[in-house]
């Protein structure tokens, strides 16, 4: 650690930051990039921010010794998640002195102390911003918990313009508010404007008094939805205010989460038929092939025919039960974690790939690969849809690198591929159900977009994490940890 902050290399860092944001970048990017600035200038070993959700948080960026926990969750009730959300606003801790299985994997790495500042918004914590330190560097002092406390604070400021973060969805915050309420006169002008309608609308009450209101009214009694400037939707009720001067009152509320999942449900409404429609009528065609020229046909044609059939009853076979899963939250049962060959495991869900994926895979499975703890029947499941995502993003014919390595005390899968690759502001989206990239993506690459946030949801209830990278030279690395057994 310098001696010193390097406050010249932080504000020259810092301005190159600003200047993505005014270009356009917004979210992880800018993100990552804050970090990587951040780390020399402090003289730590790495740097990690984690994002707090309603269940808990997740580091979604991270540079330098921390790299590796990018993607890794930490549950509400975490030891670490505890001491994050509480007591002072800055703190400094001691990973090997707190219990928790992230702060314990950061101590055996030799990551002992750290700097840590929420990033909040109104007092609601969004996040926290760690910069990690190891044995040999001097005590954090106090400037290093200024910069970090500043550092945060721009952070949370990124949420507050909702530049592409939160990278999870749109959070609890606008849930967390109560409804805007506005009394208007007979001329339509705001006579009271209580402060959830200032919170909800961003129109302070000097701002609103003695104008128009900033949308529509509907007719007394009825429900409107009215979309803002700034796509967010409110959903508007009115009604007559009984006495003299004919006001009005109009209740409004932020209904865009609902709005979006009701397009997410439309989405996958019309792309789920889409999916369901094409080896559905390829199986019609041949059935029908089948019986009504069985007498004409060739032998060959026939098992050509049947080959055909069964392909796609597979393809169907595992459509539905994505879609069974995905309804009914289920994961690998409830029967307890035990170790596993993970080698032998992998080579045997091989087999179970469709052929025209299974030979393009390229294995690296070392011989003296240790057990893996958890559920072996699910890992099937986890290796078929990353081989098949890796398959749908890259060219026909082109290798996908299935490797393991142990990594302290986890063992780790990676599913390589060369195809188009990832944006990084997508590594986290892309777990999400349903998503599926942009419009652009969507028409060239069908799916219903259940896959990922299936393999996620099957590893974290395994104790293990996954997430996805942009690989160098082009393509895409997902990887997949698990406990050693």
């Amino acid at each position: 650690m310098p001696e010193r902050i390097d406050f010249a290399a932080l504000i020259a860092g810092h301005t190159v930051v600003i200047e993505m944001i005014n270009s356009g970048d917004a979210g992880l990017p800018v993100l990552t990039q804050l970090l990587r600035v951040a780390q020399p200038a402090l003289g730590a070993a790495a740097m990690a921010f984690v994002e707090f959700g309603p269940t808990g948080g997740r580091v979604i960026s991270a540079t330098g010794a921390a790299e590796w926990t990018v993607g890794r969750p930490l549950p509400a009730n975490d030891p670490a998640t505890v001491c994050l959300l509480s007591g002072p606003r800055v703190q400094q801790v001691r990973t090997d002195q707190l219990d928790g299985k992230l702060l314990g994997e950061l101590a055996e790495r030799g990551l002992r102390r750290m700097v840590v500042s929420r990033s909040e918004i109104g007092g609601y914590a969004v996040g926290s911003l760690h910069a990690l330190y190891g044995d040999g560097d001097d005590e954090p002092v106090a400037e290093q918990h200024a910069v970090v406390a500043y550092l945060a604070s721009c952070i949370a400021h990124m949420y507050g313009d909702q530049t592409g973060l939160p990278v999870h969805g749109d959070g609890p915050v606008v849930a967390a508010l109560a409804d805007g309420l506005a009394v208007v006169d007979r001329d339509g002008r705001v006579r009271l404007w209580n402060p959830a309608a200032a919170q909800v609308t961003g129109r302070a009450g000097n701002q609103a008094l003695g104008r128009p209101l900033p949308f529509p009214i509907p007719p007394s009694g009825q429900v409107l939805d009215h979309r803002l400037p700034d796509g967010r939707w409110l959903r508007i009720t009115s009604g007559e205010l009984s006495g003299p001067g004919a006001l009005r009152v109009v209740t409004f509320r932020d209904i865009t989460d609902q709005q979006r999942r009701d397009h997410e449900r439309d989405l996958f409404v019309a792309v789920t038929s889409h999916e369901l429609r094409t080896p559905v009528t390829v199986i019609k065609g041949y059935a029908d092939t089948l019986t009504d020229h069985w007498e004409s046909l060739t032998d060959a044609d026939r098992r050509q025919a049947a080959r055909v059939i069964g392909q796609r009853a597979n393809e169907l076979a595992r459509l539905v039960d994505r879609l069974l899963s995905s309804a009914a939250e289920s994961g690998p049962g409830d029967e307890p974690p035990a170790p596993f060959d993970l080698g032998e495991a992998l080579r045997v869900a091989v087999t179970d790939l469709p052929s025209e994926l299974r030979h393009r895979l390229v294995l690296d499975l070392p011989a003296d690969l240790p057990k893996a703890l958890g559920h072996r029947p699910s890992l099937a499941t986890v290796l078929t849809e990353l081989a098949t995502n890796a398959g749908k993003y890259s060219a026909p014919g082109s290798p996908i690198e299935v490797s393991a390595r142990t990594d302290g005390q986890m063992v780790s899968v990676r599913v390589s591929d060369r195809g188009i690759g990832i944006r990084p502001e997508h590594v986290e989206r892309a777990f999400d159900r349903f998503w599926q990239g942009e419009s652009g993506d969507r028409r060239g690459y069908p799916g219903a977009g259940l896959g990922l946030y299936l393999v996620r949801r099957i590893v974290e209830q395994q104790n293990g994490w996954v997430s996805l990278r942009p690989r160098a030279g082009g393509g895409t690395v997902a990887e997949v940890r698990l406990p050693r057994g």
